[in-house]
């Protein structure tokens, strides 16, 4: 196996044993150190070596990391992959698209298509997302390929040092050009898969930035103008930066606001917007873009995507009838 780590010993890391580089120099779980330990894949100068071992200034430390699979049924299903490097893949996720097996969707997720992609290149890793997207809701999904690179990077979300962003059409026209949304999330009691805001919820945070508005009547989906007055007319193009990551966070706090995400059936019900009634078949929210540093090397990452069609297909009609 290829060596995951090689590392030249500095004068400054005279003294140091080699658990302590991996520490300071790549933040290295212990957790991981235990398994590199078990499995015997370090080595000084190509010579086997221990954790414990010390390391002489111009020395060569590698590190292999341990041969590890899922087993998630291969499928062949489409993947848009847009970026990859030996710790990390990342995948623009179709609407409609589970992330894993559940007990709901046992086959058909995106884990068989990576489990597939796999299979065909011949590569062997164990399938670890970082972040998950809900089923309709499309974007940029975070995949390690090894345990180092999903600490690293969980921890730089924990840290605050990512940014995700998203575009959502919601309903309704904005007040306020942006803002932030600072208002705690948990479960709602009374419904066993919605969340809401609650005062004795867990801290969430999103900004909010409109980036354009259509003040139209409120349309269903043969865009033809809705007669309900508990409806919202107007829709907003919005792009929303995460700085936490609460289940259904924009979701939440966009219903909160006033301005529902359109096709969110799950909270849109509290507008009126029952199933097949609005002007999209799924909730219009899109992982757009996503910064993060590269595990190992710290080299920062930016990815960007596009809407998908489904999106830019409902703007393009709202705004020939505004016309």
């Amino acid at each position: 196996m290829e060596p995951a780590i090689t590392y030249e010993w500095t004068a400054e890391d005279e003294g140091l044993y080699v658990k302590e580089v991996l520490q300071r120099r790549f933040s290295m779980s212990s957790r991981l150190m235990r398994k590199i330990k078990v499995s015997g894949q370090i080595a000084l100068d190509g010579k086997t070596a221990r954790l414990r071992d010390k390391g002489r200034a111009g020395q060569v430390l590698t590190v292999a990391f341990p041969d590890e699979s899922s087993y998630f049924d291969p499928e062949n299903i489409p993947l848009d992959v847009v970026y990859e490097d030996s710790d990390l893949l990342v995948v623009n996720k179709q609407p409609f698209l589970v992330i894993h097996p559940t007990k709901n969707y046992q086959s058909g997720t995106l884990a068989n298509a990576l489990a597939y992609r796999l299979q065909e290149k011949g590569e062997k890793w164990k399938i670890r997302f970082i972040n998950r997207l809900d089923r309709d809701t499309s974007g940029l999904v975070l995949v390690a390929k090894n345990g180092h690179a999903q600490d690293a990077v969980s921890s730089q979300m924990e840290q605050g040092t990512t940014v995700k962003k998203y575009l959502a059409l919601v309903h309704g026209l904005f007040k306020e050009p942006e803002g932030t949304v600072d208002l705690p999330i948990d479960k709602d009691p009374d419904h066993k898969a919605r969340r809401m805001v609650r005062e004795d919820g867990y801290p969430s945070t999103t900004l909010y930035k409109v980036l354009k508005s259509w003040d139209v009547p409120d349309l269903g989906p043969d865009f033809t103008p809705w007669q309900d007055t508990k409806r919202i007319d107007g829709y907003s193009l919005v792009e929303l930066t995460l700085l936490t990551g609460r289940t259904h966070q924009i979701r939440v706090h966009m219903t909160h606001l006033g301005h529902p995400i359109c096709g969110d059936e799950l909270y849109g019900q509290l507008y009126g917007y029952e199933a097949g009634t609005d002007i999209l078949n799924r909730q219009a929210l899109h992982a757009y873009s996503l910064r993060l540093a590269q595990p190992m090397t710290g080299e920062p990452i930016l990815l960007n995507t596009a809407m998908p069609s489904d999106m830019t297909d409902c703007i393009e009609r709202i705004e020939k009838l505004e016309h």
